[in-house]
Parts: structure tokens; sequence; C-alpha cells
């Protein structure tokens, strides 16, 4: 037998039901109090705030703040259902400058605990049981600020306080969110105490890289982290604290985004920042970053979210693309000297040297490879060639790198080694002979430039000698940045597509970011057009590029790259591929002018950010040896 379906009338929720509902979606566990009292105090133009905990805030929460203050006719409205000193009318919700408008906090708090507020003489408390009692009392904090108390959150809530979790847990919680509070505010001094004892105390006037390191208590010191600022006019701006490449972790936890001094959940402007270290935090890890935009409040809307942690956004492009190239091209320009000791003179302070430059040596645009010995002699173009052969497959031209003669070349840990012009399988012969009969002497006198290479160790490395300093150098990060610098100072070869790349936009910002971005993606090699209807068409693309359809939509709709971009790393992918890899031994001729150029480089670094070389200096090695001169 089919259940009895049961008639319900339909009836109105009492007052107290009703405000016990809405209070759910604002106030769930005592840090949204923290959350919201916090707000209301940075509001109020406040310098200083402090927040008191105790039980985890289940037993109390007090926020004190030398703010604006309250009169007697706010504390008499304050708790009411949506009353707010933020908005008036409908249109004030297009323009929001304050963290708080909705005019639910304090009714939400007066609905799930008692809540007592306390300032200049007035004292008003307000709860289920009592509304909005005043008391005349002396002056508090001599007449300045406002201090706003919780306690007994859900005494008359009980199925909501069993939820709660154990007292040490909620202490996190709250001291989250005041973290996360205090973050934007460098010029705001903030206190943190729980049961009594001081968890944290952030002093005002302090530049946002010492408020980050404070705050967070991480174990890097603030000058491994940079600030940098970008500003798109009356639209948006930001500044980004951001870790040095050493500084990272294996999840995105410590990358906080905030939208107009809230923090927010909004993965693209994420992705704005992880797009641009890509390259330099490689394995799975994540930078230690803290993203303060601004946006024009008639751009974004933060009233979609009860906590107000989401926001939307008009059109996000052009935030995200200046995100995104302002971290790329920091990471890109990272000194070399972030990445080796600094060259010290005798007397132990740093040489005025330039930026990742290496003293004695010219920095004129480099040759291919100085002329010099048989092997130069026959590549006087040999860089160019190998990155089109190499990026064709061809095989040929990577002789011209190698001594290919009958004898047995170690090449890495797989146990294949070069014989004659190709690859054997066999096993590592007990010696290997690579030494020419007519072959210079081990070690070299130094140069005019006090240049002196000394060979290849581990596979990879090329050492050479430059006065007391000894320069480790990655023959694959070298090669490659050589044949990057050669590919992008050359005319862009095309080539056009028999099927022509369809990319389709999904709204008008996207179409409009494609039609002006179509003259300079012609110059990059990407030629196309507007076929309507939000599909552009392309034709031609450059004769180096390897991507899909799919990839040039993923970059030009999903990273926002610039046309500059895209040349970037279609020039980056040939040359990595095309250059020498780990476990090629080159001959001695060919090494030496490979190191020579790589400390030549003017950006010493890889076109994925890496350092081609790093120094080890003599007074260093005496220092490990334990050895005094």
């Amino acid at each position: 037998m089919p259940e009895e379906k049961t008639k319900r009338a339909v009836r109105q929720l009492s007052p107290e039901v009703a405000r016990k509902i809405a209070a759910g979606e604002v106030i769930d566990r005592p840090n949204a109090i923290v959350r919201e009292l916090m707000d209301n105090g940075v509001d109020s133009g406040a310098d200083s705030i402090s927040v008191e905990i105790s039980c985890g805030g289940i037993e109390k929460i007090r926020v004190s703040d030398n703010g604006s203050g309250m009169t007697k006719e706010d504390l008499s409205a304050c708790a009411r259902p949506h009353a707010t000193s933020k908005i008036a009318a409908t249109e004030d919700l297009n323009n929001i400058t304050t963290l708080g408008f909705r005019g639910e906090a304090l009714a939400s708090i007066a609905a799930v605990s008692r809540l007592s507020i306390s300032s200049g003489n007035w004292r008003m408390r307000a709860s289920l049981l009592e509304d909005h009692l005043l008391e005349q009392i002396p002056a508090v904090q001599n007449g300045q600020g406002t201090i706003v108390m919780s306690e007994g959150l859900f005494e008359n809530y009980p199925a909501r306080r069993r939820f709660l979790k154990r007292a040490a847990s909620e202490n996190l919680l709250c001291r989250e969110t005041f973290v996360e509070k205090a973050l934007p505010r460098p010029d705001i001094s903030f206190r943190l105490v729980c049961d009594g004892e001081l968890r944290l105390d952030l002093p005002k006037d302090v530049s946002l890289e010492e408020r980050f390191v404070s705050a967070l208590e991480l174990k890097e010191a603030p000058d491994r982290f940079v600030c940098l600022k970008a500003d798109g006019g009356s639209e948006w701006s930001f500044n980004l604290v951001i870790g040095e490449p050493s500084v990272y972790r294996t999840d995105r936890r410590q990358i906080f985004i905030y939208v107009n001094g809230r923090r927010v959940q909004e993965y693209s402007l994420l992705q704005a920042i992880e797009y641009g270290c890509q390259g330099f935090f490689p394995n799975g890890t994540h930078p230690v970053a803290a993203l303060f935009a601004r946006a024009d409040p008639s751009t974004v809307d933060f009233n979609i979210h009860p906590a107000k942690k989401e926001v939307r956004f008009r059109d996000s492009s052009a935030l995200h693309h200046g995100i995104s190239s302002t971290v790329k091209e920091y990471f890109r320009s990272f000194g070399i000297n972030n990445s080796k000791t600094f060259l010290k003179d005798s007397g132990g302070s740093v040489l005025p040297e330039d930026e990742g430059k290496v003293p004695g040596f010219d920095f004129a645009e480099p040759s291919v490879f100085p002329k010099k010995t048989e092997w130069s002699s026959q590549n006087t173009s040999a860089l160019a060639e190998l990155a089109i052969a190499e990026s064709a497959g061809g095989e040929g031209v990577r002789s011209r790198f190698f001594n290919y003669d009958s004898r047995t070349y170690f090449s890495g840990k797989s146990g294949r080694s070069f014989s004659g012009t190709g690859f054997s399988t066999r096993s590592f012969p007990q010696k290997a002979e690579v030494q020419e009969k007519d072959e210079k002497p081990l070690f070299d006198q130094p140069d005019s430039e006090g240049f002196c290479y000394i060979g290849t160790v581990l596979n990879c490395f090329l050492v050479a000698q430059i006065k007391e300093t000894v320069y480790f150098i990655d023959q694959h990060a070298a090669h490659e940045r050589i044949l990057f610098d050669r590919l992008l100072s050359g005319k862009t070869e095309t080539q056009t597509l028999l099927i022509p790349y369809k990319i389709k936009t999904e709204d008008e910002n996207q179409e409009k970011y494609l039609e002006n971005a179509l003259p300079e993606l012609k110059k990059a090699g990407f030629e196309g057009k507007n076929a309507g209807n939000g599909i552009f068409e392309f034709s031609t693309v450059p004769a180096r590029w390897k991507g899909t359809e799919q990839d040039l939509q993923s970059a030009l709709l999903e990273k926002l790259e610039t046309p500059k971009d895209i040349l970037y790393s279609v020039a980056a992918m040939t040359a990595c591929k095309a250059a020498v890899k780990d476990g090629y031994v080159l001959d001695r001729g060919a090494a030496e002018e490979l190191a020579r150029q790589a400390l030549k480089l003017p950006d010493p670094h890889c076109p994925h950010g890496r350092p081609v070389w790093t120094t080890l200096t003599k007074e260093q090695l005496f220092d490990r040896v334990r050895r005094t001169r």
C-alpha cells in the first residue's frame, strides 16, 4: 500500500526560528564571529584591533578597536536585522568600498549568543532574550573606539553547538581567520590573545613582506620575498608578495587571494600567479604568495556568498594578464646572484660587478661560437642549423657538436654509450678512451681574460675557472639559452595550415580581446581573422609551432598570453629539444667554447628560469675543508 501523503499547511515562521536560520548562514562557528567583528573594526577606521578568545571562542570572543565608535542611537539599532551604516539604497551595492554592508552580522551574533557592545558612555546588550537593552557606563577606552563581546555561543541552539570541534581546534580556526584579516592591512596593529596568552602581536606601519612573514610565522626571512606592483589605471591595481624560487610548498594553501581587502576563493587569479611561475617551481611545487588586488567597485560583485568569500568580475582578463605577466617578468629577470654566492674581494665586500655577469668578460652580443680550432672552422652557423634540424628530428647536424669517431663515450646512467655515429647498447667499458693523441693537456693556462677550461664532470657540467672562482656550467641550460636567444633574434618563419584552427570565444570580452590581439599575433606568426559568431580562424602559424588548436586556444583564452609570450614559449620549446642533453659528451674544443659563451650570456638563465651556472670560490672551498690560509 502506498503511503498516504500528508498535506501540510503553509505558515510563516516565528521571528525566533527565522533569525536562527538566517544566523546559521553567517555564523556557523566562532571564527565567523571573529571575521565579522574584525571587518567592522577595519571599517571603523581603527589603527589598532585586539581580539581575545576563550575556550575556542565558544565561551567568549572580545574584539576591541580604537575606531570611530558608536553613538547611543547607533547602539539602539545596530543588532536589528539588516541594520547597517554602510549602504542606504540599492544603487550602493554597485559601489561597495567597505568590508561589511549587509547588516546581518550583529543580528546573527545576537541570535546565537549573548551580544554586548560598549562605546562611549553606553553599553548595549542583545540576544533572543534581551532586545537592545541600554545602560550608561563610565567612558570606554577613554571614549575611543568600540568593544564588542559575544558569550555563550549556541547556548540556545544545542544541535549546532554539538557540531563544534574541540576548543583547541576552534582556537586554530579563529587564529587562521585573525591572520587572514591582518595580512592585507600592515597599517593597522593587531593582537590575538587566546585563553589569556598572547599568541600574535603584529605592529603597524610595516611592509607587506614583513606583515606576511610575521603573521604566518614563516621560517623564511622577509628579504626572501618581494612585493611586485602593477597599475591598470582606475580599473585595477595590485600588490603581490611572493617568495623567491627557493621558497616553495607542496600545496597551494599558502597562496592567498584578496580583492578589495577581502580574501576570496578566486581560482582564475590563483591560476594567473601559477602561470607566471611556470618553469620556476618544478616537480609539483607551488609558490608562497599573497595577492592584494584592487578593482573598481563597480566592476565586481561580492553579494553572492553569505560570508563574502566569493567575487564575480565583470571582466577579469586585464587583471589576470597583469598578474601573470608581472610574475613572469620578475622570475625571468631573477638575478644570478640569488643562485650563487657573491664574488668577494680580499676585504670581504661584494664586488660591484653587474648582476649575473662574469668579471673580465666582454658582454657584447656573443657570436655563435668564437673561431677556434678545427671545430669552429666548420660550424660558422652551427647553432642556427642545430635549432632547426634538431627540432625537425634531424640527427646529422648534431655530429658537428661531438667528435663521433670509433671511440666510446660515456652517456649517463643507462649504460648506453656513443659508438661511431650512433648509439650502442653495450655495457660500460672498464675505461673510456677519450684522449686524442694531439689533445691539449687536461688543464690549460688561463688566457688573457683569465679564463681556463678544466673539463666535464657528472656527464652534464662543464667546469671552468676564472681567477679564484670555479664555475659549474649546466651544458644543457647553457646551450638551450644560446639557441633560444638566436631564435628570438631572427625572423619568424611561418607555415600555412591545411585546415585552419578555429578558436571559439565564450563572451564579448574574449571576442574583443582576440580582435585587439590579431595585429600582434600576426607579427608573431599567427595570422587569423574574425569569422563571425564568436569564432576566429587562424590559417598561418610559426614554422616551429608544435602545438595543437587546443594549445593555441588555451594560451589565448585561458592563460591569456600575449603574442610575445606565445612566441617565447615556442622558442623555448624548440631550443630545449635541440640543445645538448645530459650525458652527451662534447669534445674538448666544443665544450670549451660552450663554456666560454655561457659565461658571456647577458641573461644566464635558461628560458624556463633555471640558472645556467653556479660557482665555488677558493674562500668557500677552504672554509668547507676547514683550512686556513
